[in-house]
């Protein structure tokens, strides 16, 4: 939740010019944008008109269809902006909102009957990683927020160490590299194809940590959180992919 319909203008705007400087970013990785729901508008306008190579996706869709649920967003009114993903589940949402799996659940299942590629976001806090649950924790979300006909095509899943987000504290290599192990097996008891799901890795991604990040077995790309409020922070990070 930051910036003016002219910070995302710009922000858009240094994107694609970064990008217009090295096509050979878009060559190696996909790119994809999720602004707040108030600037979708203006982003996919941006993207369009400069014929950029970039994904446009919200942060967030309800669980229902269109109806008296005011202050919402559907998948179906995403659908109709332009969007063809959606953040579920992501760490601020469960937190801030109290959202539990079933009803993340029900968001991805509905971002699917409207042709939308969800993003399911799983990961544990602190004091779970503290007391040795992160891995039950971390599979119970799992279970229980992919949606019955859930697919590589449909669905990609983020890692977020919430103990790992602004709190000075990091995830190594090797902590990360058990925990997307983990969720790929996970993934292999759930679905036919899930040697083809992207996870993401979500915690504190910046250009300066990319490149080793990505050299993780099992890591597909990443979930850029404050860096992708500045262009030069996306592109370095998309240069390290």
């Amino acid at each position: 939740m930051n910036g003016s319909e002219a910070n995302a203008a710009a922000l858009i705007n240094a994107i694609g010019e970064g990008i217009a400087e090295n096509k050979g970013l878009t060559e190696k990785c996909d790119l994809l944008v999720c602004p707040p729901s108030v600037h979708i508008h203006v982003v996919k306008h941006k993207i369009e008109n400069g014929q950029l190579p970039i994904s446009i996706g919200g942060q967030d869709c309800a669980a229902t269809e269109n109806g008296a649920h005011t202050g919402d967003v559907s998948a179906g009114m995403l659908n109709d902006m332009g969007c063809g993903y959606v953040i579920v589940g992501h760490s601020e949402r469960r937190a801030d909102h109290m959202e539990r799996c079933p009803y993340v659940n029900e968001k991805a299942a509905r971002a699917h009957i409207h042709g939308l590629i969800s993003i399911i976001c799983v990961g544990e806090k602190e004091e779970q990683r503290e007391t040795g649950e992160e891995y039950d924790v971390v599979g119970n979300q799992l279970d229980k927020s992919i949606p019955d006909g859930a697919t590589a095509e449909n669905t990609v899943i983020a890692y977020e160490p919430v103990w790992a987000i602004g709190t000075g504290k990091s995830a190594t290599p090797d902590d990360i590299k058990a925990m997307h192990g983990f969720i790929r097996e996970k993934l292999q008891e759930k679905l036919a194809d899930s040697a083809n799901m992207r996870i993401l890795y979500g915690g504190s991604v910046k250009p300066e940590n990319a490149s080793s990040l990505f050299k993780v077995k099992n890591v597909d790309g990443a979930l850029i959180g404050g860096a992708s409020l500045t262009a030069e922070q996306f592109l370095g990070i998309a240069q390290a992919a």
